[in-house]
């Protein structure tokens, strides 16, 4: 469920007079007030029918003229708390959200030790949050290699870090693994595994999708092996990194993602400038166009006719 961050919502309702003491027509009213509040939020967030909104207790805001009001959303074990602002003769729900300018969006990216792709000392870096099964991460995965790494050539770094969809795509987690193994010996052939899935991923999905998964993973580490013997890396460390599957390290990357509100994937960083989906190449290279300028530096020509984002 997502939830906007910036509205003002009016609620015309009678005024609730004195509160001194508890009547039943003042919980009369109080329940009017309450039943008005989540019709509102669930019609102006289209809150699913099978969430509880609750509310919370009410308390002092910095806003002069507005209480806080802590809305609760719940599904099951699924909990969210959004902070509302209700003025204090009710009429007015409000939705306000603080920002910290003292830390630049994206800006606490931990890309540490992370393969880089383009020119390492590059002003603009593009982290991208990927998933190896991702169709739509494929498609990115396209528009971005090799086309936007020709326009941009040495103005721009690449790096991906690792955000699976476990609970639809079978086997990224292992492929994500797989990657990373790989890139403890030898960055280039990451860059070029990674390729590999993007380009092969219905194929080692396979016809039947998640009941052939067995086949799937083995199609995952025989293209592992296969890189890794082109790039001569010590075979025995790599092939005990596969059977070890150790999750740590992309389960880290994941909190990062979480943390960050990344809820899908592609979700892209650019220079911090945040952009979900597999966007065209145009309304990419807008992003990228505006964080060189930011950086002081002169972007390339965009061709007369450049080419749209490839279809699968």
């Amino acid at each position: 469920m997502r939830i906007s961050r910036f509205f003002v919502i009016f609620i015309l309702v009678a005024g609730m007079g004195c509160k001194a003491q508890t009547t039943p027509a003042s919980v009369a009213l109080q329940a009017k007030l309450d039943r008005q509040i989540k019709l509102t939020i669930r019609s102006q967030f289209n809150v699913p029918p099978d969430y509880t909104v609750t509310l919370g207790q009410r308390s002092k805001s910095d806003i002069s003229g507005f209480d806080t009001l802590p809305v609760t959303f719940s599904n099951g074990g699924q909990k969210k708390t959004t902070m509302f602002l209700i003025s204090k003769d009710n009429n007015t729900l409000a939705r306000l959200e603080k920002f910290d300018l003292t830390k630049a969006p994206g800006s606490e990216i931990n890309v540490l030790g992370r393969p880089i792709r383009g020119n390492p000392k590059a002003k603009v870096t593009i982290v991208n949050f990927d998933d190896l099964e991702c169709p739509f991460c494929a498609r990115m995965h396209e528009v971005l290699f090799p086309g936007t790494e020709k326009h941009y050539g040495d103005l721009v770094r690449y790096i991906y870090l690792d955000f699976p969809l476990v609970q639809i795509h079978p086997w990224a987690m292992h492929a994500a693994v797989d990657v990373n193994c790989l890139a403890v010996q030898s960055p280039t052939g990451y860059w070029n595994l990674v390729d590999t899935f993007h380009q092969q991923s219905d194929a080692i999905s396979g016809a039947h999708g998640q009941e052939n998964l067995a086949a799937s993973i083995k199609k995952v580490d025989d293209l592992t092996l296969a890189e890794g013997k082109r790039d001569n890396v010590d075979m025995g460390k790599l092939q005990a990194c596969i059977s070890k599957q150790d999750e740590s390290g992309i389960r880290a990357s994941m909190q990062q993602g979480d943390a960050l509100g990344v809820d899908g994937t592609p979700t892209l960083f650019v220079n911090g400038e945040r952009a979900t989906g597999a966007l065209s190449q145009s309304m990419l290279w807008t992003i990228v166009d505006r964080a060189i300028r930011d950086a002081g530096e002169v972007p390339p020509a965009t061709p007369a006719t450049a080419p749209s984002m490839p279809g699968k």
